[in-house]
């Protein structure tokens, strides 16, 4: 039952595939798994993405297209464990070898871990911004902010539509 429960987003039918399919088989799943898992990200339009994981708890990290806009990421400052956000506040920065940025929070909440990987090694965001490359984790104060956010269909939209990003 605790099973079926973990996987009760991604569905019943792929909780069933995987309590029955070989080890080798589940690896080969890992890439259909992830990107399922994906779609349940929101994005902003400064592109900062947040990801429940569980419970009130979520993970923030930047969007593909902002690592490639930014370059090779040289320089990562997190808000530290126990900052309280608001939804919009800027509370962090990458540098890179050709821009800087600051990172705002996609929703309130009190950021209850930083990631000191990638503060230690800020090249993380470029190849990995969505599994390794996060930024930091928030125990979510309003989760009703994320339904403002764009889902991934609709980021995908907003990087095609005309404008400057």
């Amino acid at each position: 039952m605790v099973f079926i429960t973990k996987f009760a987003r991604i569905g019943l039918q792929a909780a069933r595939q995987l309590s029955v399919t070989p080890l080798g088989a589940v690896q080969a799943r890992a890439i259909h798994l992830t990107s399922l898992l994906a779609k349940e990200r929101r994005y902003t339009n400064k592109h900062e993405w947040v990801e429940v994981v569980s419970g009130s708890n979520a993970i923030v990290g930047i969007s593909s297209y902002a690592q490639e806009a930014l370059g090779d990421v040289v320089f990562a400052q997190l808000p530290e464990p126990g900052t309280e956000l608001k939804q919009d506040d800027e509370c962090g920065a990458l540098e890179s070898v050709k821009a800087a940025s600051e990172v705002y929070s996609p929703v309130s909440g009190k950021v209850i871990e930083k990631n000191a990987e990638v503060e230690d090694t800020p090249a993380l965001v470029n190849s990995s911004c969505y599994e390794k490359g996060w930024l930091f984790k928030v125990d979510l104060k309003n989760p009703k902010e994320l339904e403002a956010l764009m889902t991934e269909d609709q980021y995908k939209a907003f990087l095609s539509s005309s404008g400057d990003h």
